[in-house]
């Protein structure tokens, strides 16, 4: 049996190799020419993300999300910390709520069943983030970015949350059997980490965060 510190090790080295393979993912993805409205790009970084939400819980997700955003920020990044801070979000609203959704019953209902949740919460958080956000780095009238809400934001959201969601399901198995198979993860260890509670905050935390934008919004702040 694992002593505690041997666990956090095995935990750290596996989420080390989990942020590693994101990063990676998100370099490769830069490469695929697919854009949409010209700027917006597909990013699969999300698929390993979430599975490591899956394993050890929401918490985990936004720590693993953080890193590689600011990896991304100072090393490939266009954007600066705007970029960083729509990464971080974008990422967040999805693996954080699929994670808080799956951690509290883990069979394959409840991974559909967070995953679907979370392509909700990443679609229409980023509704309003992109409404607010967008029109600072992009130097274009916030109208502009208002009419591009449903034909270009919506769908893209939409299209690529999906994406990530199916392929982190078909992914996840293989995954985690490979992490048990080097020793890194053990049926017993896997989520003990992942308190629900938090991450109902977690997730609590963010659309706190949206509707307190939302109401600046509508207060004419921004």
């Amino acid at each position: 049996m694992s002593t505690p510190s041997q666990s956090n090790t095995k935990r750290m080295t596996s989420m080390a190799m989990l942020i590693t393979i994101g990063y990676v993912v998100v370099v490769l993805s830069k490469q695929i020419p697919l854009r949409v409205a010209g700027f917006l790009s597909m990013d699969f970084s999300n698929v390993i993300i979430v599975i490591g939400g899956f394993i050890y819980g929401p918490v985990s997700a936004a720590i693993i999300t953080v890193i590689v955003a600011f990896i991304e920020m100072i090393t490939i990044g266009e954007t600066g910390l705007y970029g960083f801070l729509m990464n971080v979000v974008n990422t967040c609203s999805f693996t954080c709520v699929a994670a808080a959704v799956y951690v509290r019953r883990r069979d394959t209902k409840s991974a559909i069943t967070g995953l679907i949740v979370g392509c909700i919460s990443v679609t229409a958080t980023m509704m309003l983030w992109n409404y607010i956000i967008t029109p600072l780095y992009m130097f274009v009238p916030r109208h502009v970015v208002q009419g591009m809400l449903v034909p270009v934001f919506l769908p893209y959201n939409l299209l690529k949350s999906g994406i990530n969601a199916a392929m982190a399901f078909l992914l996840y198995r293989p995954i985690v059997l490979g992490l048990r198979r080097a020793n890194l993860v053990s049926e017993t260890s896997e989520g003990q980490s992942g308190k629900t509670n938090w991450g109902v905050m977690l997730a609590a935390a963010f659309i706190l965060i949206s509707l307190g934008l939302l109401f600046l919004v509508l207060a004419g702040v921004l």
